[in-house]
């Protein structure tokens, strides 16, 4: 049974009566899997037409949606003999932020990826996939202990943002997250990051200063959410929908901005539909970025990640 998104209620009416007519047996004035087919092709073309003019809004949701897979179905999926480290070894273990030692088709890497959680219980425990400082730190000495044994790094971005709580704030959040930032531009081994949902401001930078970034279909990529911006411009949350399309956050206009390098294609219907393909498509596009950054050396890799960022800036005043 799927969430649906207020957007999609015509796709879930549709759906609903094929679910009905499954339950139900043929007779003589009634063919069920002819009408299920029938209704079967007018749901395909409602999502066809559905998601082929999407709203930066309506993506927002899609981003945001629960059901789509979150950084440990990937790691799940695509990491072979997952090795989780916790901790910073300061202060404490962070499960907004998961991370380990692990082959990735067949190679040694370390991963890292912001973890929201997929049911209530989840989501607390994670903390909603915003990390604190400690989670920050975790990343940071997961990335050294790559340089150190020279493995690729791969990031799976899905936060709203780093968790803006007094006590976060204590413990030197801001420091936490431009640490991370600059242990990402000192790394000499490649780093790939994949916006896999939501990206929200720095806390989502500290994980996606990589050599390449690329982002699924439907993700939303941001400086501040839009409800967020809503509030700080009009004080007023029911102008997210202005604020989404002001803020340049789909994929589509990252892209054309120079901010990610390639944009992984969804699923009809968005990746919660189809979980395994989106796995499957993820794996296929890190396996690419790494494959062009493997035979480079370490420092053109840290100086070419640099120069990235320092372009992005100039394309944008220029």
């Amino acid at each position: 049974m799927h969430n649906y998104l207020d957007f999609e209620k015509p796709i879930a009416e549709l759906e609903g009566k094929i679910e009905e007519l499954r339950h139900l047996t043929s007779d003589g004035e009634l063919n069920i899997a002819d009408e299920v087919s029938k209704l079967q092709g007018k749901v395909d073309k409602l999502l066809r037409q559905t998601y082929g003019k999407l709203s930066p809004w309506q993506k927002t949701q899609i981003a945001r949606h629960p059901d789509r897979p979150h950084a440990v179905h990937y790691i799940e999926t695509l990491i072979e003999d997952f090795t989780p480290l916790a901790g910073d070894r300061a202060f404490a273990e962070d499960r907004a932020i998961v991370g380990g030692l692990g082959r990735f088709r067949g190679s040694s890497v370390v991963v890292i990826g912001t973890e929201k959680g997929a049911d209530t219980e989840g989501r607390v425990a994670h903390n909603f996939g915003m990390a604190r400082p400690e989670g920050y730190r975790k990343a940071i000495r997961l990335m050294e202990m790559a340089d150190r044994f020279k493995l690729p790094v791969i990031t799976l971005v899905d936060t709203p943002g780093a968790y803006p709580g007094v006590d976060a704030e204590a413990r030197g959040q801001a420091e936490a997250i431009a640490r991370c930032i600059e242990t990402c531009f000192s790394l000499k081994v490649p780093l790939v990051s994949v916006i896999i949902g939501e990206g929200g401001s720095g806390g989502a930078m500290a994980l996606a200063s990589a050599n390449t970034v690329l982002m699924l279909e439907h993700a939303i990529y941001s400086v501040i959410s839009p409800e967020g911006c809503a509030s700080i411009l009009w004080r007023d949350g029911e102008q997210s929908k202005v604020a989404a399309e002001a803020l340049k956050l789909t994929a589509e206009d990252l892209l054309k901005l120079g901010i990610i390098e390639a944009i992984i294609a969804e699923p009809l219907g968005g990746a919660h539909r189809s979980p395994e393909t989106m796995q499957a498509s993820v794996g296929e596009a890190i396996a690419g970025a790494l494959k062009g950054l493997g035979a480079l050396d370490g420092g053109v890799l840290r100086t070419r990640r640099r120069e990235r960022f320092l372009k992005i800036g100039s394309a944008a005043r220029d």
